[in-house]
């Protein structure tokens, strides 16, 4: 099986290193594509006012100044000989639930892949700043092979990805692995106001805990109780109970 890995944090980052051995625990051949720099919170963005510079590193290792869907695109049209049987995109530093997906390049990268016809899922790491920040990877690299082939084995249906979250525990604490949906959560982000050396005023946007008890089924709840989450998500964002709804309230004004 021929893996395509990407990320949104960048070549260097110790999550797409976990991927790259994820990967060839699964794999027979693994190209690396990722973003030359750090890429969180763009989504689904596509650079499109500026050229895609391309660094080869290594053999089936690229690094591009771009998005992770830049990447993707690249990988699939360019500089893979010819398409992956499966795009991996992660190991995100931080998990990816909840609200969060719309936000994600982790995301993203599957979601580009996904629109190429590719089975494609997106892997995060849940951790906790008050612990210090230490990021679990090795909950991901031990569980994530199994799953991945699995997954891959059964079918991943075109226009669905597959968003799995790892839990911040250590590997032999992991409480089992729960099929879930998108949560909700509050929306955490806020504006912190700073003033710069000139006192002038500028602003970091930071995250904020949501206080709203997670509810049970959710990706949210699955990694509170130190589950793993696997969620399916579809491209497809049509709110299919509401064509009725807006039929009925429109009807006569489209007749």
């Amino acid at each position: 099986m021929r893996i395509l890995i990407t990320n949104d944090d960048g070549i260097l980052a110790p999550g797409l290193q976990t991927l790259a051995r994820i990967a060839a625990a699964v794999g027979t051949e693994v190209w690396i594509v990722a973003p030359e720099t750090d890429q969180s919170g763009l989504a689904h963005s596509l650079t499109l006012h500026d050229p895609l510079r391309v660094r080869d590193i290594e053999e089936r290792t690229y690094a591009v100044r771009g998005t992770p869907t830049d990447c993707v695109i690249m990988a699939v049209r360019e500089l893979m000989p010819s398409p992956p049987d499966l795009i991996l995109s992660g190991v995100n530093a931080g998990s990816n639930i909840a609200d969060d997906v719309t936000y994600s390049g982790t995301v993203a990268g599957a979601i580009e892949g996904t629109l190429l016809g590719i089975p494609s899922i997106a892997l995060s790491q849940g951790f906790s700043w008050t612990e210090g920040a230490v990021i679990p990877y090795e909950t991901a690299e031990r569980h994530a092979p199994d799953l991945v082939r699995r997954i891959a084995a059964a079918g991943i249906p075109r226009g669905t990805l597959v968003n799995l979250n790892f839990p911040d525990r250590a590997p032999d604490e992991v409480a089992g692995v729960e099929i879930t949906r998108q949560g909700t959560a509050t929306h955490g982000l806020t504006a912190e106001a700073r003033i710069d050396s000139r006192r002038k005023p500028y602003y970091w946007l930071a995250y904020a805990r949501s206080t709203t008890p997670p509810e049970p089924g959710t990706d949210v709840h699955a990694l509170a109780a130190g589950r793993i989450s696997v969620t399916p998500l579809r491209l497809d964002m049509t709110d299919h109970d509401g064509l009725g709804r807006l039929a009925d309230l429109l009807g006569p004004a489209l007749r």
